[in-house]
């Protein structure tokens, strides 16, 4: 019975916390279908969509299209501060990954990008953008500068759509990846990474930016500056800390 003295989207939706929080509702799992909520509470579609949404916004659920609307798990946290490739990142949590390529060109460093990769304005970088897909849904866009001249013919003797941009570095350059220095924000999705990551122009997501390093010619420095958007209802990250 819905209490009338609160809105009835918010009782719904205290309801459904207290289901998740009691996995009531299983993690990974979807939850009901709007119709059969509409049915267990006695409400209209339009508050039990109010309900959801807020739980979307607030982390406890994700929609996927298509399918419907799911409890958001631990399981899809990824270690804030491991090296890892974001193909790898998919494997680890059991997901087929694929990759779509939108951007790949050969472009002059901007003085911004000539200071994080320590090259100059007349040097050219590689620009690469791509779509990482986790079972055909769109988990992140990372838009990638690497600089020409520590690989050269990269994107045209690789396919970053098939190949791994990490163990190309690796094996074929013969450069080891040694660390990478991150900033991370909260913002909104616009124009094309809301198009790119199939959201609503203002959804929320994390901006990751980064400045990787690695070995070369024995000395260790920036090889690569990237830009990556990830979808908030499709990812976690955690911290671990040791005293």
């Amino acid at each position: 019975m819905i209490d009338d003295r609160l809105p009835k989207y918010y009782l719904v939706k205290k309801s459904l916390v207290e289901k998740i929080e009691n996995e009531e509702f299983q993690p990974g799992e979807p939850i009901p279908s709007e119709r059969e909520l509409m049915e267990d509470y006695q409400v209209s579609r339009i508050t039990i969509r109010k309900a959801i949404e807020e739980l979307v916004a607030e982390g406890y659920l994700y929609k996927v299209q298509g399918k419907g609307t799911y409890v958001k798990t631990d399981e899809g946290s990824n270690n804030l501060f491991a090296i890892t490739s974001c193909t790898e990142d998919v494997i680890r949590l059991g997901m087929t990954p694929s990759k779509k390529t939108v951007v790949s060109e050969l472009v002059k460093a901007n003085v911004k990008r000539a200071k994080a990769l320590e090259i100059t304005t007349d040097d050219n970088v590689y620009m690469i953008g791509r779509i990482l897909y986790a079972d055909q849904e769109p988990l992140n866009y990372t838009l990638t500068f690497l600089p020409e001249r520590i690989f050269p013919g990269l994107t045209q003797k690789h396919a970053f759509d098939q190949e791994s941009l990490y163990e190309t570095i690796q094996n074929v350059y013969k450069v080891k990846i040694t660390k990478a220095r991150r900033t991370m924000e909260a913002i909104l999705a616009k124009d094309e990474i809301a198009e790119y990551l199939e959201l609503k122009e203002g959804s929320p997501i994390i901006l990751f930016r980064c400045v990787t390093y690695g070995i070369v010619n024995g000395k260790e420095i920036p090889i690569e500056n990237f830009k990556c958007y990830y979808r908030t209802d499709k990812f976690k990250f955690y911290i671990d800390q040791v005293r």
